[in-house]
């Protein structure tokens, strides 16, 4: 392991050639673009291949065939381009084909799509959010063990911020063997043999004359394993100071790093503010944020965005505490990145307001 100065595309790009991932496509889009140009510049150097696709349509098709076939995969855009992903992505899930999906959002305007997911069907992405760059590489690495562990596409999110946020991390030189293929993977030497593996959204049973496909069965099995995969993945989230919190703040990503600030500086005037930050999204720290907040006079949710995380914080809380949104979606004006005017300053007078209101 050796410390660099890198920009936090870079950390996203060798955060996932660490973990093993050799394919990778996407269409360029801010704040995505320089993840992709870094993916192309790592990939063939172990043996790997970078695409760069003629639309998010095509990249995630040929995410698909890679991850299919056994290899690890990648791809990702921000929030438009993955609009047109989610039929394929939620076929990935009714098919059992596991890959990570990188949403490198504009604000936070992607929480509902990220979490509730656009596409067709009971499917459910586990979504994982690093605070910044520094976090990424063990993020990545988990995303792609749980792509494998329980064979369904999952996103990591990420921002303008991360993506253009120049870092010191630790990055390894030594590049791992990629894991063997799992059994179930496809390779074409069945093909032929009448035992052919088959990887299809519609199930493992082929079609024959006078044999359908028995859609309830496969659906059923798709439902029991989207339960088990919620139930295997332990909700994380990182608390600060929320013993004897009055007011609680509720943030992740970039937004967390704004709020972690400003429980520091209100701390030190002698004010009672914890934060809850969600690390995973879905499935969601619920017991973590009820925790945090029994005993709280106000739960403020704290997000790039017209209010959406607030609904899982609202769900978690479930009356015990009062819970408001601070803030809206903030922006410069090319969407692109964080409004100038979101600030620590600006926060910690929307939280003293809060204190002296509430």
């Amino acid at each position: 392991m050796s410390a660099r100065l890198v920009e936090g595309s870079e950390a996203f790009a060798q955060a996932m050639v660490s973990a093993g991932c050799r394919f990778f496509a996407g269409y360029p889009m801010t704040p995505f673009t320089e993840v992709l140009e870094h993916m192309a510049a790592a990939l063939p150097t172990v043996g790997g291949v970078c695409m760069n696709a003629e639309s998010e349509l095509e990249a995630v098709g040929m995410v698909w065939g890679a991850a299919a076939a056994g290899t690890r995969a990648a791809t990702g855009s921000t929030g438009q381009g993955l609009s047109l992903m989610q039929e394929s992505i939620a076929e990935a899930a009714l098919a059992g084909i596991g890959f990570v999906v990188l949403n490198m959002a504009r604000g936070q305007g992607d929480y509902f799509q990220a979490t509730r997911g656009g596409g067709h069907g009971d499917y459910r992405t586990p979504v994982l959010a690093p605070s910044g760059p520094a976090e990424v590489s063990q993020l990545i690495g988990e995303a792609f063990d749980l792509a494998d562990r329980w064979r369904n596409p999952v996103m990591v999110v990420g921002d303008y911020y991360m993506a253009h946020t120049w870092v010191d991390v630790e990055l390894s030189e030594d590049y791992p063997e990629p894991r063997s293929a799992p059994d179930w993977t496809l390779d074409g030497s069945t093909g032929g043999t009448g035992g052919a593996k088959l990887v299809s959204p519609l199930g493992t049973t082929k079609q024959r004359d006078g044999v359908g496909y028995d859609l309830a069965a496969h659906y059923a099995h798709a439902d029991q394993q989207r339960e088990a995969m919620a139930a295997g993945i332990t909700p994380r989230a990182e608390t600060t100071q929320t013993e004897d919190a009055e007011i609680l703040l509720v943030a992740y990503g970039t937004m967390a790093r704004y709020a972690e600030s400003v429980v520091a500086m209100l701390r030190s005037e002698g004010h009672a503010v914890g934060l809850v930050r969600p690390i995973t999204l879905w499935p969601y720290p619920e017991r973590q944020v009820a925790e945090a907040a029994a005993g709280c006079r106000l739960v403020a949710v704290y997000e790039n965005n017209a209010g959406q995380m607030i609904d899982d914080v609202k769900l978690s809380v479930l009356g015990v505490a009062p819970v408001v949104g601070l803030n809206g979606y903030r922006t410069d004006s090319s969407a692109f990145g964080i409004s100038p005017d979101v600030s620590v300053e600006q926060l910690a007078a929307s939280v003293r307001e809060l204190l002296e209101t509430s």
